[in-house]
């Protein structure tokens, strides 16, 4: 395997650990509320671009590139700010998701184009 594939393997495997981290995070592991809280929903803006991440679309990895950025900044946030041990290292768990993703996202839109693509994919 080469390694624009790995790239985007570990881009896509980052993406769905971050969805399902949030989603744990938020409904049962330490969220805000006991029960969960409607917070879990941060989720639905990462289902945007997993079906572009999976197929290897150069572009989706470039916007969310970006995207995840909002994702980083909320766990440096919580990482430094919540007063729980367990609300900072689930923070820290979300920001070294979001850094796979972003650093595998952008060099697989660097290194994408070494891929060959069949007709109309």
């Amino acid at each position: 395997m080469n390694r624009p594939h790995l790239l985007n393997r570990l881009a896509g495997i980052s993406l769905m650990l971050l969805i399902l981290h949030g989603l744990a995070w938020e409904l049962w592991l330490a969220p805000l509320r006991p029960g969960g809280s409607l917070l879990a929903l941060k989720v639905l803006p990462l289902l945007l671009p997993l079906a572009g991440i999976l197929r290897g679309r150069r572009y989706t990895h470039q916007w969310a590139s970006m995207l995840i950025l909002a994702y980083f900044t909320e766990g440096v946030v919580r990482a430094t700010s919540d007063p729980g041990a367990e609300t900072r290292a689930m923070a820290a768990v979300e920001v070294a998701l979001t850094l796979a993703f972003f650093f595998s996202a952008i060099f697989y839109a660097r290194f994408g184009s070494e891929i060959k693509r069949l007709p109309g994919d």
